[in-house]
């Protein structure tokens, strides 16, 4: 018995598990595609794929993509001055909020806080 390529997703996987309502957990994500072969010829059943699949189906998503930085941490809305004076504001956060590169700021200082504040087009041409 080699890999299963093909898991089932979507409604195809949803009316699989009503029909397999009689079996295990574990022999449905099975029987829906959701298992390994290990180098010792074991069958290793991936529930965590599974269950993120069914839920997927179901129109749930629980990991927005969004919420992590390139590395796959998550985003802590923190940041620190680098030793260079400068201040990072990772993908995660310019993603989350929908930025494409180009997109202008202005920087408002305050006492004890930094404000940008995004320049639409309309407001620029407003202004000329």
């Amino acid at each position: 018995m080699a890999k299963n390529e093909s898991a089932l997703t979507g409604k195809a996987l949803l009316q699989k598990v009503k029909e397999l309502g009689h079996l295990s957990k574990r022999e449905t994500a099975k029987e829906c595609g959701y298992y390994s072969i290990t180098k010792d010829g074991q069958i290793r059943v991936n529930l965590s794929g599974f269950y993120d699949a069914l839920l997927e189906a179901k129109g749930i998503v629980l990991d927005a993509e969004g919420s992590k930085d390139g590395r796959g941490r998550e985003a802590s809305y923190r940041v620190k001055v680098h030793k260079n004076g400068q201040i990072v504001i990772g993908a995660a956060y310019t993603q989350e909020m929908g930025l494409q590169p180009g997109d202008e700021f202005q920087v408002k200082l305050g006492y004890k806080h930094i404000h940008l504040a995004r320049i639409d087009e309309d407001e620029d041409t407003e202004a000329a």
